[in-house]
């Protein structure tokens, strides 16, 4: 069962017939299985007392039934109930901030006409200039086609604009990237190169997000063939370099090393695959890859390139069965599929010493808890569980070192690179089961992820 967090955040303002009643209400909601976080005294008398309070629940279903609770303590009545989460977003997270002031004419006749024509002289006699004249040099469109929206499936360019919002807060907070969502109303991938082809020249470079298997995969190869600017589908590498850290400093916690284990990867779509790729980048050598029809083999490829990749560069024992077989002796489970796919029983068939990753969210692929009981070092997607592998750990410097070695494009270098760099941040006196990976807060990995594609970048530029 998800523990109470701060995404199902409500604030309730209640009328207590009695001052001193509030222990009955905090007493209520903690046996209904809130987390009360705030009290706050919004008035009082000598025969009444308003509170506003705040707790954590698990989901909207628990939400309303911790208002119920309240609502039944005798003397209480609840007069307000404020979603927290649903108020933060009001009128959207972000705005456009001016970098320079208007307070006089000339500074209107430089920032706009007549002077700007200038600007736009200089670019069109050089369209480099634009790099070092305009947004473009810190700008990343943040693109999306609303059909895989966290995990909640397809729901449409609109309802997936939060999300990219919260993207660009990201870039923003972390890196000092200016990010703009670009939420297009078309699933179809001629539309969305093209779109995204002919708004590029404001951009410094692409994140495509959320994104449906397999046509993701086509959207982001053509439009690296495209564009003379870095793509990046956050869905797979982003996910793909945390994990691979997460796994650098796993596998020194248990004493294994990345080309003489077995990996079994629950999951084959987007994120899967990248991951599948990345450590095969890094050496790994025996992969299984298990998708809804079971273990990833030659015969049932099928035509498409990327699931005939998979089966040829996985399965080197040539399994056969689902997630069950796939574990039996296997060293490392990544699962970036569904809830509760995978059983105890399964689990404990696993090698000694055994690193789980189970990152399905806000439910993963086995109860952490129980996964502790079998295996040595344990990573969720949670941040209320330790070992968190989090994207925002990879792309604000990802998109950092791109943009300040002006690069064209990524490479698979850079990814390891970055991954690397992450798993370095971690010291090891630090590291531990319970630390393999650095919080999301860390000042230190902006900067080394940054630096690292940085000097992939620049190599990789000298050597053309």
């Amino acid at each position: 069962m998800a523990a109470p967090s701060a995404s199902y955040s409500i604030t309730m303002r209640v009328l207590l017939d009695d001052p001193q009643g509030v222990g009955r209400i905090t007493t209520a909601i903690g046996e209904a299985g809130g987390s009360i976080v705030a009290l706050d005294v919004v008035d009082a008398s000598a025969s009444t007392l308003v509170v506003d309070l705040t707790c954590y629940a698990r989901d909207g279903d628990h939400a309303e039934e911790l208002t119920k609770a309240a609502g039944a303590v005798p003397g209480v009545a609840v007069r307000a109930v404020s979603d927290r989460t649903l108020l933060t977003h009001l009128g959207g997270v972000l705005a456009t901030a001016s970098k320079v002031a208007l307070r006089t004419r000339d500074d209107l006749s430089m920032v706009y006409t007549p002077g700007v024509a200038r600007v736009c002289l200089a670019i069109a006699e050089d369209k480099a200039a634009a790099r070092n004249l305009t947004i473009v040099r810190n700008s990343v469109a943040v693109v999306t086609d609303g059909s895989a929206v966290l995990g909640l499936g397809n729901l449409g360019a609109k309802a997936a604009l939060p999300v990219m919002e919260g993207k660009a807060v990201l870039f923003k907070t972390f890196a000092d990237i200016d990010a703009w969502p670009v939420c297009l109303d078309t699933q179809d991938v001629d539309e969305i190169v093209r779109t995204v082809e002919v708004i590029s020249p404001s951009y410094g470079a692409i994140n495509l997000e959320d994104i449906a298997a397999p046509r993701c995969f086509a959207v982001e190869a053509r439009l690296r063939e495209r564009l003379d600017i870095p793509v990046f589908h956050d869905d797979q590498h982003g996910t793909a370099i945390v994990v691979l850290a997460a796994l650098t400093n796993a596998l020194r916690v248990v004493g294994k090393e990345i080309d003489a284990v077995r990996i079994v990867v629950l999951g084959a779509g987007a994120a899967g695959t990248a991951i599948i790729k990345i450590l095969v980048a890094t050496g790994a050598r025996d992969i299984v890859a298990v998708d809804r029809e079971g273990i990833v083999s030659a015969p049932s490829a099928g035509g498409d390139p990327t699931r005939q990749w998979l089966a040829h560069a996985t399965n080197p024992g040539g399994l056969t069965g689902g997630i069950d077989e796939a574990l039996a002796g296997a060293d490392v489970l990544i699962g970036v599929s569904g809830s509760n796919l995978v059983s105890e029983a399964a689990l404990a068939t696993m090698a000694s010493h055994a690193v789980v990753f189970v990152l399905a969210n806000p439910d993963p692929e086995i109860d952490p808890e129980i996964a502790r009981a079998h295996a040595s070092v344990v990573a969720t997607g949670r941040s209320d569980e330790p070992n968190q592998i989090n994207n925002v750990l990879a792309f604000p410097g990802v998109f950092r070192g791109l943009l300040d070695a002006h690069a064209h494009e990524v490479t698979a270098e850079m990814e390891v690179a970055a991954a690397r760099a992450i798993a370095g941040v971690v010291s090891a006196d630090e590291l531990s089961a319970a630390y393999i990976i650095p919080s999301v807060f860390n000042p230190a990995v902006v900067p080394a992820v940054a630096t690292a594609v940085h000097q992939v970048a620049a190599r990789q530029a000298a050597s053309q």
